[in-house]
């Protein structure tokens, strides 16, 4: 298969297989006359990588378990997935608390910037919540 029609297969931009490519998570076509040509095991690959991605694994991380392949594979995806897992939850909290200061927000009444501020302080010395 040429790089286009991997794309279109996999639903994704000729550059960014070009991107993993480079990035060391797939690994390097055979080619032919300069072109790259795929065979259809890297569309299983694609599909591990998209997966990835979609659930927060960065370019490094996926990188890091594309590697040399072995038995502890499934540890290795096992171990980054729950650390994935916490890393979510933490961030998840935070934008618990953001949307509660943004609801506090909603009903702040002040004329401009340094009145919110002084509310901000008045109540929490830390500067940490909006006004009530």
């Amino acid at each position: 298969m040429t790089i286009g029609q991997v794309a279109k297969r996999a639903g994704l931009n000729p550059s960014a297989i070009r991107y993993y490519e480079a990035s060391g998570i797939l690994p390097a076509p055979l080619r032919v006359s300069g072109r790259r040509v795929y065979g259809n095991n890297v569309l299983p690959l694609l599909a591990w990588v998209r997966f990835l991605r979609s659930t927060g694994f960065s370019i490094e991380e996926v990188r890091s378990l594309s590697g040399p392949r072995d038995i502890h594979f499934s540890a290795a995806m096992r171990l980054r997935a729950q650390a994935k897992i916490a890393e979510l939850k933490a961030v998840s909290a935070q934008a618990n608390e953001m949307r509660r200061l943004l609801k506090k927000a909603l009903r702040c009444r002040c004329l401009d910037p340094a009145a919110c501020g002084r509310a901000i302080l008045h109540r929490h010395p830390a500067g940490v919540s909006p006004p009530d």
